[in-house]
């Protein structure tokens, strides 16, 4: 007798791999960054980053690829070459299968700083090492000490205790990739 599975596998994942951010896991990196002009988020979805975000007092341009029925819709972030000068700060949570390309864009925008927020493994992988993390390593990385759930988009419910897997805002700033010898603070977020 095989034991069921606890993970989905990719024909039960919700198109375009939307997982809405829970609203604490926005509040564990506002309230340990700060941000200046206005903050992108450019992967949206129903808004749920982008109003903890307003309520922070940053003013937000949200956009996203799909209509979610919150922000401007048909953006494709990868896709952008230039970056409106009153952007400061991009923060998101892009689809997993799109995060280095979230990145790239960032870094191919030239803004100031960005956070990304990801699973902890993403931090793994020669490749992506080479890739990223060897010349441009993020400034800080928050790691949640407790795992996070985070669910499909239109199965919210009463989050649970905790995820399956572990997830951490990665922070860059100018001033750390642009600086030889630089390296990486780990810090985490606990259970406050």
């Amino acid at each position: 007798m095989s034991k069921p599975s606890i993970t989905r596998n990719r024909a039960d994942r919700p198109s375009s791999d939307f997982y809405p951010t829970p609203e604490h896991v926005t509040e564990a990196l506002l309230q340990r960054e700060r941000f200046r002009g206005v903050i992108w988020e450019p992967a949206c979805g129903c808004g749920d980053m982008s109003r903890v975000i307003e309520r922070h007092g940053y003013d937000v341009r949200s956009t996203d690829l799909f209509d979610r029925g919150y922000g401007a819709a048909g953006i494709d972030f990868v896709m952008e070459t230039e970056l409106d000068p009153k952007i400061g700060a991009i923060v998101t949570n892009p689809p997993f299968k799109l995060a280095e390309a979230f990145i790239e864009t960032c870094f191919r925008l030239d803004v100031d700083k960005f956070a990304v927020f990801q699973r902890l493994s993403f931090i793994e992988g020669r490749g992506r090492y080479r890739r990223i993390f060897k010349n441009r390593p993020p400034a800080r990385v928050w790691a949640f000490s407790q795992r996070v759930t985070l669910q499909p988009a239109g199965e919210r419910g009463e989050r649970r205790k905790s995820g399956f897997m572990a997830f951490a805002w990665y922070v860059w700033d100018r001033p750390t990739w642009e600086k030889p010898g630089r390296t990486t603070e780990l810090h985490w977020i606990g259970d406050e």
